[in-house]
């Protein structure tokens, strides 16, 4: 017997909140608790040597600028202030030697071009390896 007759009956639904936090509370806990895999490390043990290193110095080349443009290599003053006639006493220093350093000690007056000029004549004698003398303030 259907006593309620004008009554529409409520249709279910199903309550998917309870569900959605219950899975992500889960899934929290399967991360926390997950070991994650390193990768394989390798334990390399390398030889030493007992050999000493050679005690070589590289060979180096001096080149002073003074602030009126003058050039000194080596010591030696130069008569030709040209970049060919820097080059040739640059190569003229080196002599035999492989890849020498050039050591630039410009006074602080001096011009850039007169750098840049022992810069271009090293570069055109084939001397790619080239720095800079410095002062500290305490030298002064």
């Amino acid at each position: 017997m259907n006593f309620q007759r004008g009554k529409r009956h409520e249709e279910l639904e199903m309550n998917l909140v309870p569900l959605i936090d219950v899975l992500l509370v889960i899934i929290i806990f399967l991360v926390v608790s997950a070991t994650f895999s390193r990768t394989s490390e390798l334990q390399i043990n390398l030889p030493t040597a007992e050999a000493n290193a050679p005690q070589e110095k590289p060979l180096t080349i001096e080149v002073g600028v003074d602030a009126n443009g003058k050039y000194v290599v080596n010591g030696k003053s130069l008569s030709d202030t040209s970049v060919a006639g820097i080059g040739a006493a640059l190569k003229e220093a080196a002599k035999d030697g492989k890849e020498p350093t050039i050591i630039i000690s410009a006074d602080a007056k001096s011009t850039h071009q007169s750098v840049v000029d022992v810069m271009e004549a090293s570069r055109t004698a084939g001397y790619t390896h080239i720095t800079f003398a410095t002062q500290s303030n305490a030298e002064k």
